[in-house]
């Protein structure tokens, strides 16, 4: 497969959109450092997204922050003509989720309720605690907190257990 890097393309923001399970936040200082950037050097990588085929929109993957620039920074809509640089991947929700943690922990910060919830969808959607860790980047440990922080009884359903002790 070639990297999607190589088939960038050129699309209009308005229609594009925001996943609902990003959970990376960058702090006001950092968003003035990336509008800097921007300015300064224009976008140097284009985001990625999915294609919504049957509402012609692209979902977000990567690139939110990049994205919001663009919408609350008039100078730099202009300069760019309202045109975002996309590359497109075809993966099914639970491996966009999936590529979004990768890139985000690559270089940012983690929410972790959605980080919880992220892990919560990923559970119930039937993807292992292995397939998790291996595609996230999380060992057992951490993997384990977030879903105990959802409180979700069903995140473990089916899950042997020790029997450390025993009521008689």
């Amino acid at each position: 497969m070639k990297s999607p890097v190589y088939n960038v393309i050129s699309v209009p923001v308005e229609k594009i959109q925001a996943n609902s399970y990003n959970p990376n936040a960058v702090a006001p200082p950092e968003m003035k450092l990336l509008y800097q950037s921007i300015k300064e050097d224009g976008y140097t990588m284009p985001i990625v997204c999915y294609y919504l085929a049957n509402i012609d929109r692209y979902e977000i993957v990567d690139g939110f922050h990049r994205y919001t620039v663009m919408l609350k920074h008039r100078d730099i809509y202009e300069r760019e003509n309202g045109m975002m640089p996309v590359v497109v991947i075809e993966k099914d929700v639970s491996n966009r989720m999936a590529s979004t943690i990768r890139h985000n922990r690559a270089r940012g910060s983690h929410d972790i309720e959605l980080m919880s919830n992220i892990v919560s969808e990923l559970v119930e959607s039937g993807m292992s605690d292995a397939w998790i860790m291996r595609n996230i980047g999380m060992d057992a440990d951490e993997l384990l907190r977030l879903k105990q922080i959802t409180g979700l009884a069903a995140l473990f359903r089916d899950r042997d257990f020790s029997n450390s002790w025993e009521i008689e």
